[in-house]
């Protein structure tokens, strides 16, 4: 069973946003980290790196496959999870307190767009 969290935001790329104000946090889900397996490598931005919405985030390996990361919305990145650097197997045990990314959304009308919960749920019975 696919664990998803109340209060977020979904994406069709597998990537759940936390939005607070105008800064949003971008994790995978846990989804995303099952269909992977074991993850073993990490590529994200830098901080400071602006990005649009369906830009690439980053990269995540794992021993299955390469999977392209997604930016939500646009946005400016304000701070990357350096740890999961060097340990991106962290997303494989705890894929909502693994966070990403932070940073300030600039176009907030675009999160309109995202799947609250419950789609989110829907959309991942249908795979």
């Amino acid at each position: 069973m696919t664990k998803i969290i109340a209060g977020l935001l979904y994406t069709k790329h597998d990537e759940w946003l936390k939005v607070d104000g105008n800064e949003g946090t971008i994790g995978l889900t846990d989804y995303a980290q099952d269909a992977l397996s074991d993850i073993v490598y990490l590529e994200l931005p830098d901080v400071g790196d602006t990005l649009d919405q369906e830009d690439e985030l980053g990269v995540v390996e794992s021993v299955k496959a390469s999977s392209e990361i997604f930016m939500p919305v646009a946005g400016e990145i304000t701070a990357v999870n350096s740890a999961l650097r060097d340990a991106p197997e962290a997303i494989n045990t705890d894929p909502f307190g693994s966070w990403l990314v932070r940073f300030t959304i600039s176009d907030a009308s675009q999160l309109a767009g995202l799947m609250d919960s419950a789609a989110y749920e829907a959309y991942c019975a249908e795979r």
